[in-house]
């Protein structure tokens, strides 16, 4: 069972990254061949599930990482086709912009930043829930 605080924190996340789904499927959606078992884009109630891209976010706790704690951003193209490198990082690029415009839009009043952390983005700064 959530926190209410947590269920809105995840809602907020999830709207944000189903946008950035349908964004990135317009611009990409048939640039390559979808594997074998993933539907179509629109064919399930959740655009994680089906479609080229699959992008969210999973909590860390930042042990190692010069950013600390955060949101680490996975992006997942649902293909078997090779996807040039230059592709990809365009892709990666795309997603960190978004980040940017969307973030304050989706949860205003917060510092948070998106920065490179290894080989994936991080959202970081004032994401805990307050006093629980």
């Amino acid at each position: 069972m959530y926190h209410p605080k947590m269920k809105e924190w995840d809602d907020c996340l999830k709207s944000m990254f189903d946008r950035i789904d349908r964004i990135l499927e317009d611009r990409y959606g048939g640039s390559w061949k979808l594997r074998r078992n993933r539907p179509e884009r629109g064919s399930t109630a959740n655009p994680e599930a089906d479609g080229l891209f699959n992008v969210g976010v999973f909590f860390t706790p930042g042990y190692g990482s010069e950013h600390g704690r955060g949101y680490l951003v996975e992006i997942i193209l649902a293909t078997e086709d090779a996807v040039p490198a230059r592709k990809r990082e365009e892709i990666e690029e795309s997603v960190r912009d978004l980040l940017l415009e969307f973030l304050p839009e989706y949860l205003p009043d917060r510092k948070l930043y998106v920065d490179r952390d290894g080989s994936m983005y991080k959202i970081h700064g004032e994401t805990g829930l307050g006093n629980l």
